[in-house]
């Protein structure tokens, strides 16, 4: 199944170069390993033209646990321009398929996009229909700041 919501079509995108994803584990699957996984990813994701990769910190610590230590397991956060959008989704279809992930999130700007067994022409329908979304905002934006009226 997937799914894709979104508070705009064809609007300015709030945060347009943060983008999160969080990954969700098959059912057997316990902390070490989606921790693991994360790590994986991440230096996946480093390999890309993205600007940043780097572990969510959540703000309410465990109990028994440093304040500020603690991370959201398998939540990434990734700056990254539009331009990369392609590319960060070519890696995450193709990653999910070799490893025990359930389900992929990814939050841009308003909108959300979860990958979880679908077949390759729907996934990837629906991730070209997102990232075309973005593209075109980001192209609009673009010309917003350089461009300059006519009187």
């Amino acid at each position: 199944m997937l799914t894709c919501t979104g508070s705009h079509l064809g609007g300015v995108v709030a945060n347009a170069d943060l983008m999160t994803v969080t990954l969700e584990g098959v059912l057997d699957s316990d902390l070490v390993e989606l921790d693991e996984l994360t790590v994986q990813l991440r230096a996946e994701l480093l390999e890309l033209d993205v600007d940043r990769v780097d572990p969510v910190r959540i703000e309410e610590t465990p109990a028994g646990s440093k304040p500020g230590d603690a991370i959201a397991l398998g939540v990434l956060a990734v700056t990254l321009s539009p331009i990369a959008l392609r590319g960060v989704f070519r890696l995450l279809e193709t990653w999910m398929t070799n490893r025990p992930v359930r389900k992929v999130r990814v939050v841009f700007g308003d909108d959300s996009i979860e990958l979880e067994q679908a077949s390759v022409e729907d996934q990837r329908r629906l991730v070209d229909a997102f990232i075309m979304t973005h593209e075109s905002v980001s192209s609009v934006e673009r010309e917003g700041e350089t461009g300059s009226s006519s009187a």
